[in-house]
């Protein structure tokens, strides 16, 4: 009985400090800020920057999709394709966990087009000849600040798709197919 009454005791107390209480543990609606998914990317073939929000908290916002799909675009056919939006994100989470969620992300490559894909995979590059930047799945970039090694392995470390790292270019591959790595 002894323990019983410790045992209630005990309750009474964690309760009376709000430890039990379910609505403790959730969030006030009010004091709740919605989070944008914002990037900010600088072509590095063109010069043009994209300050964008792609996402809040009630998805995705399509016409921010389309200016995505538009910027990325091919830059040799100047064809548009529809762009995974995992992407983003990817690209939203690799900055976070580098403690630049506010950072520039330089563009090498976007959407390439099988035609642009064969053009480069001929003339030198290396391109895998089912490239997931003909799906708009995949981008190459560098962070203005971070070492290219230090970038490939913040996306390693995400475990999300493919990482590529090219360090005698400068630049890291990163895609959403399925998790692998290699060195170009």
């Amino acid at each position: 009985m002894f323990r019983n009454f410790l045992s209630l005791s005990l309750l009474m107390l964690i309760s009376a400090c709000g430890l039990l209480c379910p609505t403790a543990a959730e969030p006030n609606p009010q004091t709740v800020m919605s989070s944008p998914y914002q990037l900010h990317f600088l072509d590095i073939h063109t010069g043009k920057r994209l300050d964008i929000v792609y996402r809040d908290d009630e998805g995705y916002d399509q016409t921010s999709l389309a200016r995505l799909n538009r910027y990325l675009r091919d830059r040799r056919t100047s064809d548009i394709h529809t762009y995974d939006p995992r992407v983003f994100d990817l690209l939203h989470d690799l900055l976070a966990s580098l403690g630049r969620p506010n950072g520039e992300i330089d563009v090498i490559c976007g959407y390439r087009t099988p035609w642009t894909n064969e053009f480069l995979r001929t003339h030198g590059h290396h391109v895998a000849r089912q490239s997931l930047h003909m799906q708009a799945m995949a981008i190459d970039i560098r962070i203005p600040g971070v070492p290219t090694a230090k970038l490939r392995d913040a996306a390693l470390a995400l475990h999300r798709g493919g990482v590529g790292y090219y360090a005698g270019n400068d630049f890291v591959h990163v895609d959403v197919g399925r998790v692998r790595r290699w060195v170009g």
